[in-house]
């Protein structure tokens, strides 16, 4: 490595042997200088010596100019030579400029596409080169074999002016066939195996995540679970194998208490490998049997009195039976929007964790007084309360309406509903008090209240946390 490329802090560094090599030269040309000045001024053809010399400069000088610039023999520039890096600084502009035309600068856009191609060599090269043709980078890969050919699943990011017209063309003249493509977000951006081990975590945690875990994991799609034995005498779902049945776009599997899992894509048809990720999937949840979390929180009402807020499950059956004895006719009415007999009908299904989530409310004496429920109904979400009549109007709705309302959110819900009479005003009041955007549909007395929800609903539902006098003389949402 020579001297004057090796650097400190930014500054060349030159070894002191150069410095005197300089110094013995400047000392040479000094007595060089001395002697033809001697011979000049005292030789008799001084002047003409003079001039000569000048001319013999001139020319060696305009010789080594007319040299250097010659092509191929213009000293190389490097990176000591400040004089060069304006130059290259234009250039590194200049092609920036050129990036930003394609995929750099300017706004991109991710997708999901999914192709079809043949089980054959060259297949999935022919498909990348038709991609990276319009500027097309392919983030990640995931393949899908078939009997008579591979399904490949892309996550891509391309020019944001590149339409999704250009990108199904392109590949299908690559050979790709049932090409499907959709916008992707930055939560696709997660590697398959690190978000399935994520799904499993939370399903592991919680009896209620597997309908989340697997739309998350099949994208989308409607997941409907239906009791072996339905309440009010509906006929019971047409049994499926242990190994669960797979038809085309329809996946049918069977849950660990003994129903029907029924997932269904119109769009796209599912894969075996999607079919044994989502196998697996409800198999961890039947080994690890019903859980829920176990926190709770310990809230004190405006009135002095604390209660307590905490997951539910059929174990609370007994105790969910008692408050609905100790609830009136008017409330129960309110709530279920039928005969006040089959009440109890419903609780099994309404506290089981597979259909949803359920907040119950309890005194210091452990006595459940309140219970909030947000059920999985295919693509939407449903809300629904009720809250003992001697714990009304103390902000025990509103509370729980929040909270429904956050984890709902936490889901990925885009919006949730409740059912109602238009005559419960508690209830509207309480809808209202989330500060979110509603929709209002009345027929034959029934009210249906459906609260779109966003990215920012977290910090807008935090101000429903105490409602006085709101969303507490029975409930809102239709029992199943």
């Amino acid at each position: 490595m020579s001297d004057v490329t090796r650097a400190r802090n930014g500054r060349p560094v030159h070894h002191w042997r150069r410095d005197v090599v300089e110094l013995a030269a400047l000392f040479t040309a000094v007595a060089v200088a001395d002697g033809v000045a001697n011979l000049v001024g005292h030789g008799p053809d001084g002047p003409a010596l003079l001039v000569i010399s000048a001319l013999v400069l001139a020319a060696t000088a305009g010789f080594h100019v007319w040299w250097a610039r010659r092509p191929g023999h213009a000293p190389p520039v490097t990176d000591t030579d400040t004089g060069a890096r304006p130059a290259v600084t234009e250039t590194r502009r200049a092609g920036a400029g050129a990036d930003a035309s394609g995929t750099g600068d300017r706004a991109s856009t991710l997708w999901r596409l999914r192709t079809t191609v043949r089980d054959e060599p060259g297949s999935l090269a022919a498909l990348c080169a038709a991609l990276a043709g319009h500027r097309v980078d392919i983030l990640s890969l995931q393949t899908h074999p078939l009997g008579d050919g591979t399904v490949d699943e892309f996550l891509l990011r391309a020019p944001g002016e590149l339409i999704a017209g250009e990108i199904t063309r392109a590949v299908a003249l690559a050979g790709g066939t049932d090409t499907w493509i959709e916008r992707a977000d930055a939560h696709d951006l997660v590697d398959a195996p690190t978000r399935v081990l994520g799904l499993a975590t939370r399903t592991a945690l919680d009896a209620a995540e597997l309908p989340l875990a697997l739309r998350q994991l099949l994208g989308r799609c409607t997941i409907r679970s239906l009791p072996a034995h339905p309440v009010g005498g509906a006929r019971s779902p047409e049994s499926v194998p242990v190994e669960g049945a797979l038809e085309d776009t329809v996946m049918r599997l069977r849950a660990p208490e003994g129903g029907v899992i029924t997932v269904e894509r119109p769009y796209l048809p599912f894969t075996p490998t999607e079919f044994a990720r989502a196998r697996a999937l409800v198999e961890l949840d039947a080994r690890l049997g019903p859980r829920i979390p176990r926190s709770q929180d310990v809230i004190s009402l405006p009135a002095g009195s604390e209660i307590t807020v905490r997951r539910a499950d059929t174990g609370d059956l007994e105790a969910a039976r008692a408050m609905h004895e100790r609830c009136s006719t008017r409330t129960l009415a309110l709530r279920y929007h039928g005969p006040v007999g089959d009440a109890d009908r419903y609780l099994n299904h309404l506290l089981s964790p597979r259909f949803g989530r359920t907040l119950a409310v309890q005194t210091a004496s452990g006595r459940i007084v309140g219970l909030g429920h947000l059920l999985w109904d295919g693509d939407e979400t449903e809300v629904a309360l009720l809250v003992e009549d001697d714990w009304q109007r103390r902000g025990i709705g509103g509370e729980l309406l929040g909270r429904l309302v956050r984890m709902a959110v936490e889901a990925g819900c885009e919006s949730v509903y409740a059912v109602t009479q238009a005559s419960n005003t508690g209830m509207v009041a309480a809808m209202r008090a989330l500060g979110l955007p509603l929709d209002y549909q009345i027929e034959e007395g029934t009210l249906v209240i459906t609260a779109r929800l966003a990215a920012e609903t977290e910090n807008a539902v935090t101000a429903a946390g105490w409602l006085s006098g709101a969303g507490e003389s029975g409930n809102n949402a239709e029992a199943p």
